[in-house]
């Protein structure tokens, strides 16, 4: 993302203090500065002493607003969206009008003498305060626009996840009362246990996804899941774990392998008559988690669930949202095996 938003709904503002925001203001004041002066250019020669004043001036007044929007930017998210859009508008046009008054008397008060020729004071003041004002407000804008497209994305998210439970859990629900009831007179220890499993299980889809917690609990999740689903695929169900290459305490958003481990069974083991191997591999290279799933899939023309890749896009989503574009879930799908790989930066907590 362009920048770090505050999950708050009232939080528009970014880090103006972070180095990336710093980085795009002085680009973007310089690109300005550039524009006025090729303006300037038609009516005067001195295109690099022209360019020298507008940076000057033009980073004077940026890194000024930046600094004042980075001190106040706690009070500012304490406040309404519209009171902390009009409070920084106001510090804008204020900082535009004291840098503007002090260049306006240093610039003539210097010894070099600059002649303003045609232009007077109020012109010079009221053309740096439309431009800031111009400025200001598409920012402004932009900042409230991406602020309510991060929250339309968080919604539809959420939304997708709840479609996501509504859909996956039933039938899994399901195939579990099965099991424990047709074990409750055979092996009444193996169905007692597997109603713990299946409350701890639910235990964990009821967490607040948007909260890490250590990659071991999603292990932990995930053995669970394979625990009850062995008691009803038995030796169909086969499982290869390797993933001592990624540490203890990697960070990772809740049941972000265990819906993945869910769709292998689905859409694989439980389609083949003979079952079929699981595999489950984990490394760290680079600072960066690689997870990949590999399972059998049926031939197209045996298969009897078809696949709308629900599971798969809503973590890709939940994902983008922690990381940015530095996380990336990738498939692929060959005859008769099915790959999913995620990837994300290592973070431990």
């Amino acid at each position: 993302m362009a920048e770090s938003f505050v999950k708050d709904e009232n939080h528009f503002l970014p880090d103006f203090c972070s180095v990336r925001v710093l980085f795009i203001v002085v680009l973007s004041a310089e690109l300005l500065a550039m524009i006025l002066t090729l303006n300037q250019s038609l009516i005067s020669r001195q295109i690099l002493y022209d360019l020298a004043l507008n940076s000057l001036f033009i980073q004077w007044i940026a890194l000024s607003c930046i600094g004042l929007l980075c001190i106040g930017r706690r009070f500012l998210n304490q406040l309404s969206i519209v009171q902390a859009i009009i409070i920084s508008y106001g510090l804008i046009l204020i900082v535009t009008f004291i840098i503007t008054e002090i260049a306006w008397e240093i610039l003539f008060a210097s010894p070099l003498g600059i002649n303003p020729s045609a232009t007077t004071h109020q012109l010079f003041l009221l053309r740096s305060l439309g431009i800031a004002a111009i400025i200001g407000g598409v920012l402004l804008r932009y900042l409230y626009l991406q602020h309510e497209w991060r929250k339309n994305i968080e919604h539809v998210t959420a939304s997708r996840l709840q479609a996501l439970q509504s859909r996956i859990r039933p039938h899994f629900l399901f195939n579990c009362m099965n099991t424990i009831a047709s074990l409750t007179r055979t092996a009444p220890e193996q169905a007692e246990q597997a109603v713990e499993d299946l409350a701890e299980l639910f235990r964990a889809s009821l967490m607040d996804f948007d909260n890490v917690y250590p990659i071991t609990e999603e292990w932990q999740v995930c053995r669970l899941y394979l625990r009850i689903e062995s008691l009803r695929l038995q030796e169909r169900l086969k499982i290869e774990w390797d993933i001592d290459d990624i540490p203890d305490n990697t960070k990772i958003l809740p049941l972000c392998v265990q819906p993945l481990i869910e769709n292998s069974i689905y859409h694989g083991i439980e389609q083949l008559e003979d079952g079929g191997l699981i595999t489950i591999k984990g490394q760290l290279k680079n600072e960066q988690i690689l997870l990949t799933i590999s399972n059998p899939i049926p031939t197209i023309d045996h298969a009897k669930h078809e696949g709308n890749q629900l599971a798969q896009e809503n973590i890709k989503q939940r994902m983008l949202n922690l990381y940015g574009d530095d996380c990336d879930l990738k498939i692929e799908k060959q005859e008769q095996s099915y790959t999913v790989s995620l990837v994300f930066p290592y973070q431990s907590l």
